[in-house]
């Protein structure tokens, strides 16, 4: 029997990657990428006649590099027909005995520590220092990692619960994160009790999340081909970045920070990386053939890193550039972000596109837990001719409300 083949999977690969399912690296380990777009690394092994999975943490924890070794060590195991699962659990049992203490003020500290480097902002840091702070730590705090319970997790919660509900939402899902990281590193064992779904939901009712929607001044669709013809005439590096940002739909730090090695011209792709969208998962952006070829013709001009450099070497164009161009079109009544509320009335208003595509190209996030399960691909391709079709409406070439074939409709 022929060798199984590893390190099949890459760092840049797994980054790109985003419909759910199982990813074999071989050697039986696996990276799990959910529905709700959550990663994971799973070793798959058989032994004794029955085959179990264990969980190895997640990809935000474990990168590559360390899964494997994880994986190698299981392996190593499994040789010796020792599971690892219970030699984990009997790992944990060793450290409780041995009175080793974990306190969890001291667990969130660490955790906090080392994700503060992937962080966007440090003020996104301090909140999370700040939450644990003030609510979670004078209740468990003081507490070993291994002896966190369920209503040790209510009483921290019920106090801010309706009166703070989105405050409470985010420690729980901190305390969360927390908990998991300790169980990945053997300090805790059994099931974590803060998590929601079947298990926190039986006593603490869902809240209804309250957020004030700010409605971006926008365009009306009617407007847009005068409006291009004028902005496609403006030789401005800002101008073709707002360009190329009304053609995709995609939000001004997507397209001012993206770098060219994000676009396959090829297969006319284009992939905005999870750290810079909004929901945090990677994003496939199908490319119109105009699209296609500002970003080719940026490529030749800028020869930089972004796509659209600043005028300061290795900085991308300022956050203010687009805005300036509208203010320059006499266009000031209206903001940069409002574009995609034109993209989205002019589906709507021109078309039979459905409503789940537009949705999925502007990579809103799916509020229905039920629609999100059954909505798991990104449908790119599908995608592909609403986008072209909205190009060259841009481009003044459609003047007349557009209508699907059968065949795309459904």
């Amino acid at each position: 029997m022929a060798a199984r083949q590893l390190n099949r999977l890459s760092a840049i690969g797994i980054s790109k990657e985003v419909n759910p399912g199982y990813y074999a690296d071989g050697g039986g380990l696996y990276l799990q990428i959910s529905p709700s777009g959550s990663r994971s690394w799973i070793f798959r092994f058989t032994i004794g006649g029955r085959t179990r999975e264990m969980g190895l943490g997640p990809l935000a924890l474990l990168p590559l590099a360390a899964a494997r070794k994880e994986a190698a060590d299981c392996r190593m195991l499994v040789k010796q027909r020792i599971d690892p699962i219970e030699a984990r659990k009997a790992r944990s049992v060793a450290a409780a005995s041995s009175g080793a203490s974990r306190l969890f003020r001291d667990a969130a500290t660490e955790f906090i520590t080392a994700r503060r480097p992937g962080w966007k902002s440090a003020k996104h840091a301090q909140q999370w220092t700040n939450t644990i702070v003030t609510y979670a730590n004078p209740v468990i705090g003081h507490l070993d990692v291994s002896v966190i319970d369920t209503e040790m997790i209510v009483r921290m919660l019920q106090p801010i619960w309706s009166k703070k509900a989105e405050t409470a939402r985010r420690v729980r899902g901190r305390v969360k994160a927390i908990l998991d990281a300790e169980m990945v590193l053997g300090n805790r064992l059994g099931d974590n009790p803060a998590r929601y779904v079947d298990h926190l939901d039986r006593v603490l009712p869902r809240t209804k999340k309250r957020r004030q929607v700010n409605h971006h001044p926008a365009l009306p669709w009617e407007q847009i081909p005068t409006f291009m013809s004028d902005l496609k005439d403006r030789p401005r590096r800002a101008a073709r970045a707002l360009h190329l940002l009304i053609l995709t739909a995609a939000r001004t730090n997507e397209i001012r920070l993206a770098t060219a090695d994000e676009f396959d011209l090829d297969a006319k792709v284009w992939i905005v990386p999870g750290e810079r969208m909004k929901g945090g998962m990677a994003h496939r952006v199908p490319l119109c053939d105009q699209a296609v070829e500002i970003v080719r013709a940026a490529m030749e001009k800028y020869r930089s890193v972004y796509l659209f450099p600043g005028f300061k070497e290795g900085k991308p164009l300022s956050n203010m550039a687009m805005l300036k161009v509208l203010e320059m079109m006499k266009c000031d009544d209206i903001t940069v972000h409002g574009f995609r509320s034109t993209f989205r009335d002019w589906v709507a208003d021109c078309t039979d596109y459905p409503d789940s595509l537009a949705e999925q190209a502007l990579a809103h996030t799916i509020t229905s837990s039920t629609e999100a399960a059954y909505r798991r691909r990104d449908m790119l391709e599908r995608r592909r001719p609403m986008m072209q079709d909205w190009a060259q409406y841009c481009a003044g070439q459609t003047g007349q409300v557009l209508t699907l074939a059968p065949s795309q409709a459904s």
